[in-house]
């Protein structure tokens, strides 16, 4: 039997079915229109900076570093270009071992080239680029140049390198930079001055590239470099330059620095020279040194651990972290208190029998009889101890102390160098707090005063502190605050600012009695304890000598330096200034293990006194010599024409005298 078809019923699901596609498609439609609206009207912005964004690249330029120059223009930190050999690691195709292999077929990459490179990749992130080798001759760079298809993530960079011509020669004042590690680079980006150091791989470490990095650095700059689908930059769209560190002046003068540094020979310690009237620090000795130009590409491991572990420690700022007792250098301090103070008046004398007894226990002289009636004036002249120990004994702790902090005995002096350490001027609160750990050794006793009046017991003080000390003495209290930094010159337009354009503050004192100090001073280079080294010098000057005890000797029992470790003898000091009618310069030394102050400090001093003044160096003779004045400071645009450097002890109960 046929089936009839119901084509009534057909043609409703056709038209249902025709229905739902019909609204799907216009469904479909409406999405895609409204998702093109969406994108091409309400995120039409967005989508345009990111199209931008993968076609423009900002790529920054890194500033040039501000120079570095003594006071006379004598560039001490420059900048030049060389190539370097880099590896960024994340884009190698074999391994990094395997790629160093091949390159070192081509090019020379020495044991320390792959050790330092193994240590700056472990400070780095794997996307960044890390040298392997620096400073490429022209044919090292052409040989890799025809290879540079092998070798995928290895790139030629022309990059500026730091350089300190001088190498060691006032290698604490300078510094060095160095490559920045991980630590600094998260501290850096927690800055405002994050986007500042884009493109900069290198950061002032120590000395004054650290404390003026912000100076020195300068405002980096950056290109707009469209690029193409593949990556490759086309043309640059706009440029903004970057701009160039500012310069840094020094206070040093060089030359005097040569002088001294070559006066200290193979000894170790400490010598600062300070310009009274200004505060400039005329010259920063630490021996020994180091070669600052080893921390800039990354010092190889050879090297650091000769540094690190040698027993002479060249990498301790002296001036500013070694700590000393200051000897007999304490005792013109010591003289003129009893003078403010009213505890002696300069013709007052006393017996001095070789010795002074207080509580049982017996304080020597260093000479042996002791020196008779001692005045003042003698008291300075021959260092007699027997006179300071009464002294102290009379004026107490509370008072010295009081009197020694105005001249900057244990202050920080806010020199422009990081880590500055305070010293120990001792007090009864010091010691409490000292020996909380020990109640019974918290109580103060006379015999430490007794040995803070002399110059040693509690007493350690930075040499720059004790140069900083003799400075205001010789400039009647008027403290000037020391530096090392002169001026800041702007590397663009070439103003100048000075860094310290005032005194700090004046410490009330009567100028009589100044005048006694510094008199009995000059006695001690006429006819005193410093007379021998300044026999026939053609100025006068004023002087103390100091030798500070590092180890106690036992009773009854002489020094001899021969039966103790070199290391362990006694240390040499010598304070001075001079002219003495109108000082120009003070000085402080430490000869570490060098004896009596008489015989290795002052001598040494003598020689930077002998140049400073009279233009004589060792072995030379005397010429006329006239330090340049503030104006005729060159500036450093003159000064790289000329060059063509491109911007581009607590002592035992008996406690033995100081030896002089």
């Amino acid at each position: 039997m046929t089936e009839l078809k119901d084509n009534q019923r057909e043609l409703h699901q056709f038209r249902l079915r025709l229905t739902v596609l019909g609204a799907l498609v216009f469904f479909c439609f409406a999405s895609l229109l409204a998702r093109f609206i969406w994108l091409q009207v309400y995120k039409h912005s967005d989508y345009v900076a990111q199209a931008e964004e993968n076609r423009i690249a900002i790529v920054p330029i890194e500033p040039n570093r501000g120079l570095i120059l003594d006071r006379n223009g004598v560039v001490l930190a420059r900048n030049y270009s060389a190539f370097t050999l880099e590896i960024t690691p994340s884009k190698l195709s074999a391994t990094l071992d395997e790629t160093i292999d091949e390159l070192s077929k081509l090019i020379t990459v020495e044991t320390k080239d792959r050790k330092r490179f193994k240590k700056l990749l472990e400070e780095s992130k794997g996307f960044e680029s890390v040298p392997l080798r620096t400073r490429l001759t022209d044919e090292e760079v052409a040989r890799f140049s025809a290879q540079r298809f092998r070798f995928p993530g290895v790139e030629v960079q022309a990059r500026l390198f730091r350089q300190y011509p001088l190498g060691e020669i006032a290698s604490h004042v300078i510094g060095y930079i160095g490559r920045i590690n991980t630590t600094e680079a998260k501290a850096i980006a927690d800055t405002e001055d994050a986007a500042n150091y884009n493109g900069t791989d290198h950061i002032g470490k120590e000395g004054l590239e650290k404390s003026y990095e912000k100076q020195l650095h300068g405002i980096t700059g950056y290109e707009e470099v469209e690029k193409s689908a593949g990556g490759r930059a086309i043309r640059t769209l706009s440029r903004t330059p970057a701009t160039p560190g500012s310069n840094l002046i020094l206070s040093i003068d060089i030359e005097l620095q040569k002088v001294i540094e070559e006066a200290f020979g193979e000894w170790r310690g400490a010598l600062v020279a300070i310009e009274p009237e200004t505060g400039d620090i005329l010259a920063y000795v630490s021996r020994p040194g180091y070669d600052p130009n080893l921390f800039v590409d990354g010092i190889d491991s050879q090297s650091w651990n000769e540094l690190n572990t040698s027993l002479d420690k060249p990498m301790v700022n002296r001036p500013l972290s070694g700590t000393y007792p200051p000897g007999s250098t304490f005792k013109p301090f010591m003289a003129l208190a009893a003078l403010e103070l009213g505890k002696r008046t300069p013709g007052q004398t006393i017996f001095d029998p070789g010795s002074f007894t207080l509580g049982g226990h017996k304080f020597r002289d260093d000479k042996p009889g002791g020196h008779g009636t001692v005045d003042m004036y003698k008291s300075i002249v021959e260092s007699c101890d027997t006179y300071y120990y009464m002294l102290g004994n009379e004026m107490g702790i509370d008072a010295i102390t009081d009197f020694m902090k105005p001249f900057g005995f244990g202050q920080l002096t806010g020199i422009d160098l990081e880590h500055e350490k305070q010293g120990v001027l001792p007090s009864k609160e010091w010691k409490r707090n000292r020996f909380k750990k020990n109640p019974a050794a918290q109580k103060w006793v006379g015999g430490d005063t007794i040995s803070i009046a002399i110059g040693n017991g509690f007493n350690t003080y930075t040499p720059l502190q004790m140069a900083h000390a003799v400075s205001n003495l010789a400039n009647n209290g008027i403290v000037m605050k020391p530096h090392l930094v002169k001026i800041i010159e702007d590397s663009v337009t070439r103003t100048r600012k000075l860094t310290v354009p005032k005194e700090s503050y004046r410490i009330p004192l009567k100028q009589e009695h100044i005048d006694i100090i510094k008199n009995a001073m000059v006695g001690v280079t006429t006819g005193g304890t410093a007379a021998r080294a300044f026999a026939g010098a053609g100025y006068t000057s004023g002087g103390k000598t100091g030798t500070a005890q590092l180890v106690a000797i036992k009773k009854n029992e002489k020094y001899n330096a021969n039966l103790i470790a070199e290391r362990l003898r006694d240390n040499a000091l010598y304070t001075a200034f001079a002219p003495a009618d109108k000082p120009r310069i003070a000085i402080a030394v430490v000869v570490e293990n060098g004896g009596f102050g008489a015989g290795v400090a002052a001598p040494i001093v003598r020689k930077a006194l002998d140049y400073y003044l009279l233009g004589k160096r060792p072995n030379e003779k005397e010429t006329t010599r006239v330090p340049k004045e503030d104006a005729e400071l060159r500036s450093v645009q003159d000064v790289q024409a000329e060059q063509g450097v491109s911007d581009d002890k607590k002592p035992g109960a008996e406690t033995p005298g100081n030896k002089e």
